[in-house]
């Protein structure tokens, strides 16, 4: 068989390569941004026109992500973003960074990826590389993206370069960012995965070569269902923990003290965000395939997506206890997002409590200071405006949910002009007066 020797090594370790990203969301805009600061020439490809508007404009349209180092970019030239996948021709290296959500059925959507692929396939040429960074089941990269690839003629680890490199963006986390998370990668061949470990070599902190493509695409579900699991187990203790009148947030801290064998996980209304929700399905789906059944993970699911039925329960209880009912009660709140200090709402649970208070009776407002405004999509039909944080605004509910604890909220003001207080993250632990009206959950 005839092996492809690419001169593209060449042009990745000049900083020569010209790089293209597919989808400039949460995990294609920093990725991006991150090559073209080392260097590279970098083309977002972008079916959403108003994105492509933003960046040319340098306006960052993601909250974690500042305006600033976005628009130095582009008013250099070093980053650019357009609507024509025919560009993709002139582009060394294609990251795709697309969606890839569960259909109303709980199985793998891979319209977003069949999409690109049939996208791309028009414009493959000889020696390019292509890599898929979007979460997804282990055989997606050579069972789906590789023969719309080929469509042309063309092959997958002989004409051109194929590997799969999991994204491991966590928003708004200070800590690490897209340069200094480790990259795992794999290769479609060995030649693939030299080519592709380079590339991110060239740009961020460190890589992680695996042996193929699947052992990457597994060891992203792995990582998001380790913390799937032990979510759910948690939350399964707070469910008990209620039972037995015991805090579970006290029992959490004092079982961290143990400096081995312990990682402390945290409960809260629901999971959150576009992997660790998902991803379990995706696996389970898989499984099936090789007639396995994950019950393990499939229990840790079906508790997690209990809890917002769990946290209207727990606010039905709360304000029976002042002799009021839920249906007809004014109900606020607070966080919309699916975690503290961003505005990604994928996956949120909050909007899931939301749908789920409506259907009680209740008349439900949200507070959110990073969603101004809930409409159409993410799977509900809401058209709904933040309302002002105020005492008159407090007081005039019959109950405040906090479902996500934003650091620019002041609990104790919350606390203090309200009446009934279910709170799901712990958010008023260090609250001082009038802590008897919190109802944790």
């Amino acid at each position: 068989m005839r092996v492809m020797v690419s001169p593209l090594l060449t042009r990745i370790r000049r900083r020569e390569a010209k790089v293209g990203v597919v989808g400039m969301g949460y995990v294609g805009l920093p990725l991006g941004m991150a090559f073209a600061e080392a260097g590279f020439p970098v083309t977002g490809l972008e079916v959403d026109s108003r994105k492509v508007d933003s960046i040319a404009k340098g306006e960052s349209y993601i909250k974690h992500i500042k305006s600033e180092p976005l628009k130095e970019l582009t008013q250099a030239g070093k980053l650019t973003a357009t609507t024509d996948f025919a560009k993709a021709r002139e582009l060394d290296c294609i990251i795709i960074c697309v969606p890839t959500p569960l259909t109303a059925s709980r199985e793998p959507d891979m319209s977003y990826i069949i999409k690109t692929g049939e996208a791309l396939a028009p414009h493959v040429r000889e020696g390019q590389l292509f890599i898929l960074e979007s979460t997804t089941y282990p055989g997606t990269t050579d069972e789906v993206l590789k023969p719309l690839l080929e469509k042309g003629g063309l092959k997958a680890g002989v004409d051109f370069h194929l590997a799969f490199s999991p994204e491991r963006e966590d928003p708004g986390n200070k800590n690490f960012n897209t340069k200094t998370i480790p990259k795992i990668v794999g290769g479609h061949t060995p030649a693939c995965l030299e080519v592709a470990q380079a590339l991110y070599a060239s740009a961020l902190k460190d890589t992680v070569p695996v042996s193929s493509t699947r052992v990457a695409e597994l060891a992203k579900l792995l990582e998001n269902i380790f913390r799937c699991v032990n979510i759910a187990m948690v939350n399964e203790m707070k469910m008990l923990c209620d039972r037995m009148n015991i805090d579970v947030w006290e029992v959490i801290q004092a079982a961290s003290t143990k400096p081995f064998g312990f990682m402390p996980f945290t409960p809260g209304p629901g999971l959150g965000g576009h992997c660790i929700p998902i991803d379990p399905f995706y696996l389970t789906w898989k499984a099936r395939e090789f007639e396995f059944h994950t019950k393990f993970i499939e229990l840790a699911g079906e508790v997690n997506q209990q809890m917002p039925y769990y946290v209207v329960q727990r606010t039905m209880e709360a304000l029976n206890k002042v002799k009021k009912t839920l249906n007809g009660s004014k109900v606020l709140c607070i966080g919309a997002a699916y975690k503290k200090d961003i505005d990604d709402m994928r996956e949120s649970p909050s909007l899931r409590v939301i749908t789920l208070l409506k259907g009680t009776g209740a008349e439900v407002d949200y507070h959110d200071p990073y969603v101004p405004k809930l409409e159409e999509g993410h799977g509900f039909n809401f058209n709904m405006k933040s309302v002002p944080l105020t005492p008159e605004t407090l007081a005039g509910y019959d109950a405040v949910l906090i479902l996500t604890d934003h650091s620019n909220i002041d609990y104790a003001e919350v606390v203090k002009h309200s009446g009934v207080i279910v709170d799901t993250r712990n958010a008023c632990k260090n609250v001082g007066p009038g802590r008897e009206k919190v109802t944790k959950a």
